[in-house]
Formats: C-alpha cells, sequence, structure tokens
C-alpha cells in the first residue's frame, strides 16, 4: 500500500525537477508520519514519503542572525564510539585533559585552557551546533562536515588531518549477479540509463551523494535511506548498491560487496573545524585556535619521527656532516646536529675527544634503512629516540587560516 504525505506536514508532496528522488525514515517529528508509522503496526502497510531534493523531510528552524552571548568558549567533540576515544588520546597527547566531573553530564572542561567549555555531542549535531553558533568549535570527521555542512561558507576548516578515525566514502557494488561483470563507475552507469528503472543507492549521506554522482554525470538516481545494516540492503532488494564508509571493507567482503574504479567518493579522518562567524566575532577565540593548531602540530609532525643518535669518526664536525648529508636518509628536518664526544684518557689523564655524536631525525617508516645507511657511514652505538613535540615557527595552517579569514598577522596578538 503506498501512503501519500500531505504537504501541511512539511514533507513535499511531489518531487521537483532534479537528479534523484530518495526514501526517508527520518520524519519522526511530523505527526503525519506518526499517525502512519502507528499504522504500520497493526496493518503492516510500507510508507513511502517522497521528498525534494533538499534532503530535508521538515522545516528547518532559522539561523540566528547575530552571535549568541556568553563569556566562554566552547568546543564540541564526539560523545561515543572510537572516534571520541581517540579525541580524548589525541587531546592528551598534546598536554590537554579534558576533565569531566559527571559522566553522565555533557559538559566538561581543559584545566589548561580556562575559559573554554568542552561539549560531548553526537557526531552529526557537532556540526549542526557549529552553524547555529551554540559552539565556536568542534572536532569530528570530515565526512560529517561535507554532509551535515553541505559546503556551508561559515564552516572552516582549520585542521584537515588529526590522524585519527582514516576511512573513506565509497560505493559498494554486489560481486554476483548483473553486477558480477561491473569493474568500473562507467560501467554502472552504463547500465542505469532509464528514468523509469533508476540506479537505487542506500545511504546516509545524501548530500555527498547527490554530488557525486551530479559530478560523474549519472542521471537517473534514487536515493534511500535506512538507519544501519546498509550491506544488508542489496541482497534483500531493498537497493542496487550502498554508499557508506569504509575503513578496512572486511565488512563489504563479508557482505558480499566490493568496491569498483573510480567508486570512493572521499576520504575521511578526524578534522577540526570552526565556525567563521565566531573566530571573527568571538573575543579570545583566534587566539585559542592558534594555540590549539601548536599543540595539535607539534604533536602531529613529531610521532611521524624518531631521533636517531650514533657515534661518527671523522676529522671535524663538519666532515661528518657532509658525510651525513650526502644520504638521502640522513639529512634530517634542517640537517644533522654533531657535538664531539669525549672519552676518557689513558691512565687517568684527561679527557679525549675520540669522535663525534651525530643526532638526526628519521621517519618512522624509514627507520631500518637509515640504521643501516648510518653504519654504512661508519657509524656505531645507534640509539633511537621517542620525539614528543616539535614546534616549527609557526604553524602553516594558521597563516591558511588567517588568509581564508581575510586577516593578517598583526590583527590578531597571539
Amino acid at each position: 500500500m503506498m501512503l501519500q504525505a500531505p504537504t501541511s506536514c512539511g514533507v513535499q508532496q511531489r518531487c521537483l525537477p532534479s537528479l534523484c528522488t530518495f526514501r526517508s525514515t527520518d520524519v519522526s517529528s511530523c505527526s503525519y508520519v506518526r499517525r502512519m508509522q502507528s499504522l504500520r503496526t497493526t496493518s503492516r502497510a510500507h510508507v513511502t514519503v517522497v521528498c525534494s531534493l533538499n534532503n530535508s523531510t521538515v522545516v528547518q528552524a532559522p539561523r540566528p542572525t547575530t552571535l549568541q552571548q556568553r563569556d566562554n568558549l566552547r568546543l564540541a567533540l564526539p560523545s561515543k564510539g572510537r572516534m571520541a576515544e581517540d579525541t580524548l588520546q589525541l587531546l592528551r597527547d598534546c598536554q590537554l585533559t579534558v576533565v569531566k566531573p559527571n559522566p553522565r553530564q555533557y559538559v566538561a572542561e581543559i584545566a589548561q585552557m580556562p575559559g573554554l567549555e568542552v561539549w560531548f555531542q553526537r557526531a552529526t549535531d557537532v556540526v549542526r551546533k557549529l552553524l547555529y553558533g551554540d559552539v565556536d568549535l568542534g572536532i569530528v570527521g570530515a565526512d560529517m562536515v561535507a554532509e551535515i555542512g553541505n559546503d556551508d561558507p561559515d564552516l572552516v576548516v582549520v585542521h584537515d588531518g588529526l590522524s585519527f578515525g582514516k576511512c573513506h566514502l565509497a560505493l559498494g557494488v554486489p560481486n554476483t549477479g548483473k553486477f558480477a561483470g561491473v569493474k568500473s563507475l562507467d560501467d554502472l552507469k552504463r547500465m542505469y540509463s532509464s528514468e523509469q528503472a533508476p540506479l537505487r543507492v542506500v545511504t546516509g549521506y545524501h548530500n555527498v551523494a547527490r554530488k557525486f554522482f551530479a559530478d560523474n554525470n549519472f542521471e537517473h538516481v534514487k536515493l534511500l535511506s535506512a538507519d544501519g545494516a546498509l550491506e544488508a540492503a542489496p541482497a534483500m532488494g531493498f537497493a542496487d548498491i550502498i554508499l557508506d564508509l569504509v575503513s578496512s571493507g572486511v565488512t563489504l567482503r563479508e557482505n558480499n560487496l566490493r568496491e569498483v574504479a573510480g567508486g570512493r567518493v572521499m576520504a575521511s579522518q578526524g578534522v577540526l573545524v570552526a565556525s567563521r562567524r565566531a573566530l571573527l566575532e568571538r573575543p579570545g577565540l583566534l587566539g585559542l585556535v592558534h594555540e590549539l593548531l601548536e599543540r595539535l602540530d607539534a604533536h602531529l609532525v613529531a610521532d611521524s619521527y624518531y631521533s636517531v643518535v650514533a657515534n661518527m669518526r671523522g676529522e671535524s664536525a663538519e666532515a661528518v656532516a657532509a658525510l651525513l648529508l650526502g644520504s638521502k636518509l640522513l639529512g634530517g628536518l634542517e640537517g644533522p646536529t654533531i657535538s664531539p664526544v669525549l672519552t676518557r684518557g689513558a691512565d687517568g689523564g684527561p679527557a679525549q675527544h675520540g669522535f663525534y655524536a651525530a643526532q638526526v631525525c628519521v621517519p618512522k617508516s624509514l627507520l631500518y634503512p637509515a640504521v643501516k645507511e648510518i653504519r654504512k657511514l661508519g657509524g656505531s652505538g645507534v640509539l633511537v629516540l621517542p620525539i614528543m613535540y616539535i614546534f616549527d615557527e609557526e604553524p602553516h595552517r594558521w597563516r591558511a587560516l588567517l588568509d581564508t579569514l581575510g586577516l593578517s598577522r598583526g590583527d590578531v596578538a597571539v
């Protein structure tokens, strides 16, 4: 049984001319749909709500025209799951401890940043609260910024690579049946060239999906919604393919799905995002952002390197440095640090200069090849040490942020 929702409940009665339509289940606030859901428990009717492509089934509340007046700054963090755990660990690694006195409360503080409130929110709500001015900063996945933010000019990605939550959005296509020969996005496009039988895609990312298919010149696509277990939809016949987050790919494979060439939609990881209006108008926010960027970059850059120290023989410090700089692996960040090593003199005599200690920063992924190179150059006694922080003269993302906001360094006191 097909039920058509009246327009008075905020749901569009018919589709506007556009790329595709979608089936929506996220309309619980609509009184009409609540009535239909109660009917479904007895009649098992299948309710299909046909909507326009603004990805909204209810009327959106107007956004404030002025900045909310308050005395504190606010940072929103994910409240649950692996993203929440990784966010808190990253802040701890940057010597920023989130203190939450009551585990049942959603507000906390960071002792090292007085005047900053931390609010724990669902990932989707982190972005929504930024848009509505309820919070000033947020840490969330780039996928959520793309979907919920939907290219809103008020959202500014301050740090685009927090190095956790890495995954990507991609199409999942069945391995068997009519899809067995589908190897690429073009193959998929050729299969669905009829308006009467569009490609049915189930996803929680309607804004992202709409842009992706439009950019790739798909003309006949229908977007469907589901609250979970998207991988089961093609096998059930509810959809042809899925568009969802992929990390290792195991879940796709275990549900007889695979990625195809050209079907990767976007990469995602944790990002620091801010409200443009808050950055420009909220007193003290830019100074706080500068400190956050310094702490984050100092830790994240350092986390990619080891400090390697080795004893080297040579006629002079310059000669040892030249030897190391001649190797592509041992140049360090700016060059090696060379120091004299003094050894005990014979028969208790004065200390003698025997050789040099050379210290360089080496990428973690190249550690063993670098150690082999040091030995090849006559080095010995190689020590490998972790690096906690590398503070640059100024974070390049800070300079990029100022450019984005149309500000100069003299405009901000940090």
